[in-house]
């Protein structure tokens, strides 16, 4: 996967890239690189839907790219970390601008609260997966990720997991209430005939 529009992101945004490309663990089969460029391009296109200024989207483009970057250290308060190990990246930009940054990092975090709409569009495209064609295969990673951390121990736990989270997630933007919402229903349906199909008490591999 390839980073979308890349000369629109600063500096800034390269090198957090490259150091999360170069030192994100392996055993992060979910929150991985990839990830996070499948963010920052769903960024991009609610940056162009929306019409958002220069100086607004470079701030967007940012916080895509570091939402995560405190999976280096630990996916404990990740969210919190990411701020505070991207702020030395930040010279020349202002407190104001800083701030921003930091409120769409937070948007990220479960159960998400976005406050304006540069936070929506953080929140929904971090989580813009759940309604899309690729599911399956980005949830796999997420079930692996979640059996190394001891999360879940089977696959009922995972099924059970899953539904509670589709069933309490809700979409911010008007883009994405129209275009993921319906698909994002039909995953949460398959997932409930899933766990009522049959015996799922086994350990997950």
């Amino acid at each position: 996967m390839e980073l979308e529009n890349s000369k629109a992101y600063p500096k800034v945004c390269h090198k957090i890239l490259g150091e999360l490309k170069k030192n994100l663990p392996a055993h992060l089969t979910y929150h991985r690189y990839e990830h996070t460029i499948d963010v920052a391009n769903v960024c991009n296109h609610y940056i162009d839907h929306y019409m958002i200024a220069d100086q607004i989207a470079e701030l967007i483009r940012i916080a895509a790219v570091s939402h995560d970057f405190g999976y280096l250290f630990s996916p404990k308060d990740h969210e919190e970390r990411s701020i505070v190990e991207v702020r030395p990246f930040l010279t020349g930009y202002s407190d104001a601008q800083i701030a921003l940054i930091d409120g769409m990092i937070r948007a990220t975090k479960v159960p998400q609260q976005p406050r304006n709409l540069y936070e929506e569009i953080l929140a929904d495209a971090d989580l813009d997966y759940l309604g899309r064609e690729d599911y399956d295969e980005l949830s796999e990673g997420l079930r692996k990720e979640f059996l190394h951390f001891g999360v879940i121990q089977n696959d009922r736990d995972w099924l059970e997991i899953q539904i509670k989270f589709l069933e309490n997630h809700k979409f911010h933007t008007d883009w994405a209430k129209l275009h993921r919402s319906d698909s994002k229903q039909r995953v949460l349906q398959k997932l409930r005939d899933d766990l009522n199909a049959g015996d799922l008490s086994k350990k997950a591999s």
